[in-house]
């Protein structure tokens, strides 16, 4: 029986949100009606969905410091896209941002996966040339909401069946990657590389290949993240999601990724990104200064390195199962 009482990381995680919800409603009510609580749901789409393509990427002991600059791309992409051309179909627009983030994390995907360039540094570069990029095609200036065709800025928050469509993009996402994760050959050589890096080129996976989709997958979903992001608050400048890569991976980090690689589930990644949606929307209701918030999100996120290195050495001692331990003491 094991001594981890870490190991139900996600029932634990789950547990703490909902805590954390009730705890700041005894402070403040209004925290807890139903429509505090539908605005907390939507502001947490677009970090739920960058953190499950960013959990992909870690379990490779990779990393995408990219995804926030691939987001403001996108998103001015978009935004000028729409607006210098109002008759546009949406569909076209939502699909030049998704196309553009797909093709910045290719670019990633292909210095990492083939030129086998370290993550960190391939995507701290990126990082900053594609910041750089969305202050060329815009010549530093804002596109307002005025300069937005209605029906852009509208689509995120309009609902089907009682959700908005953020929310439901959000679930599809979730469901598209537990089925990429736990039903795919591509997932699970993920973790494989991930684990044994070595061991899983002996075997034939295709290291370079999964790399290169990997890191595509995550520019992909940052794309589309742009667009909503852009038209769900109805304004896009050079510094959209400024310092949100950093959010990303906190959210990764408390949901139980580890960044050694080989470790992450996609409800450990979906509840890390609502935990830190709780704080950010607590914080301000219990008028609690934006300092602090860094502040309890670093201290957050410290405890939960803290508890995967503990799981991680746990882990690590126990090189067989307890069935062949066992039998090889007994021939002892």
């Amino acid at each position: 029986m094991s001594k981890n009482p870490f190991k139900h990381r996600e029932p634990l995680l789950a547990l703490m949100v909902v805590a954390l919800v009730l705890l700041v409603g005894l402070r403040a009510p209004v925290f807890v009606s139903a429509g505090s609580l539908a605005n907390l749901l939507t502001d947490s789409t677009l970090l739920v969905m960058l953190a499950l393509t960013q959990m992909l990427v870690i379990v490779t002991r990779g990393i995408d410091l990219s995804v926030a600059s691939t987001l403001a791309l996108a998103g001015m992409v978009a935004a000028m896209l729409a607006s210098a051309n109002p008759g546009l179909p949406l569909v076209v627009v939502m699909l030049a941002a998704t196309a553009t983030g797909l093709v910045a994390g290719l670019l990633n995907g292909w210095l990492i996966g083939y030129l086998q360039l370290p993550p960190i540094v391939v995507t701290l570069g990126s990082m900053s040339v594609y910041r750089g990029l969305v202050f060329v095609i815009s010549g530093g200036t804002w596109v307002s909401a005025h300069q937005m065709p209605a029906g852009f800025v509208a689509f995120p928050l309009q609902r089907l069946l009682g959700l908005p469509h953020l929310v439901w993009i959000a679930l599809a996402t979730v469901l598209l990657m537990v089925f990429v994760a736990r039903y795919t050959r591509f997932g699970r050589d993920l973790y494989a590389i991930g684990n044994a890096p070595h061991c899983a080129a002996y075997i034939g996976i295709p290291t370079a290949k999964r790399l290169f989709w990997t890191y595509g997958l995550s520019g992909m979903v940052a794309g589309l993240c742009g667009y909503l992001w852009v038209a769900r608050y109805a304004v896009a400048y050079t510094e959209i999601a400024y310092g949100f890569e950093l959010t990303v991976i906190a959210a990764c980090v408390i949901g139980g990724v580890s960044i050694a690689g080989g470790v992450g589930k996609v409800a450990g990644a979906m509840l890390g990104a609502l935990f830190l949606s709780v704080i950010g929307n607590a914080l301000p209701v219990l008028q609690v200064s934006p300092f602090w918030q860094s502040a309890l999100t670093g201290a957050v996120i410290l405890v939960a390195v803290l508890m995967n290195a503990r799981g991680n050495r746990n882990r690590s001692r126990q090189i067989l199962p307890l069935h062949k331990l066992d039998n090889l003491r007994s021939a002892a």
